[in-house]
């Protein structure tokens, strides 16, 4: 695992899947959008800029989770099906790399929430009745399984919006 930084991100164009789950459904975001957004960047001949992600956009943890499976695309193609177009916002983010089962990211992801309330930095999210309002919470995902089919060997990257 990497120490976590500050870095400045620029806005991006992405194309997504959005798809409202409880915790243990988590893999159905994987296993319906991903093959989504990888036909759709096929049939409109779109440019992958980028490795796929969840972007965790509301978090209730004792009930449901927002999240969208995207890629980042170098120009947005239409809106198709379930496919949707948005921007990935500007701004400064804290990242962290991690090399191991995604199974730890929830662990990974709470030292960072640590971290970042040790150093005294804030997220960008709304705290309201139905969860946390992420203005940008990605997950990104730098293995390809293809290439690296041992999970323990995948290298996840935590990239978090900063107030």
């Amino acid at each position: 695992m990497t120490l976590p930084k500050i870095t400045e991100r620029t806005a991006q164009a992405y194309i997504y899947v959005p798809f409202t789950v409880p915790m243990n459904e988590m893999q159905r975001p994987a296993n319906e959008g991903f093959p989504q957004i990888f036909a759709f960047i096929k049939q409109h001949r779109l440019k992958p800029v980028g490795e796929a992600f969840y972007n965790y956009r509301r978090i209730d943890m004792s009930s449901t989770l927002d999240v969208e499976a995207g890629i980042a695309v170098e120009v947005a193609g239409p809106d198709g099906g379930s496919v949707r177009n948005g921007i990935l916002p500007a701004g400064r983010f804290v990242e962290l790399s991690y090399t191991g089962h995604p199974d730890q990211l929830i662990t990974v992801t709470g030292m960072l929430i640590g971290w970042l309330k040790e150093t005294g930095q804030k997220l960008d999210v709304e705290e309201r009745a139905d969860g946390d309002h992420f203005a940008c919470r990605l997950e990104i995902y730098q293995s390809d399984p293809a290439e690296v089919p041992d999970m323990n060997d995948w290298v996840t990257t935590l990239a978090f919006k900063l107030a």
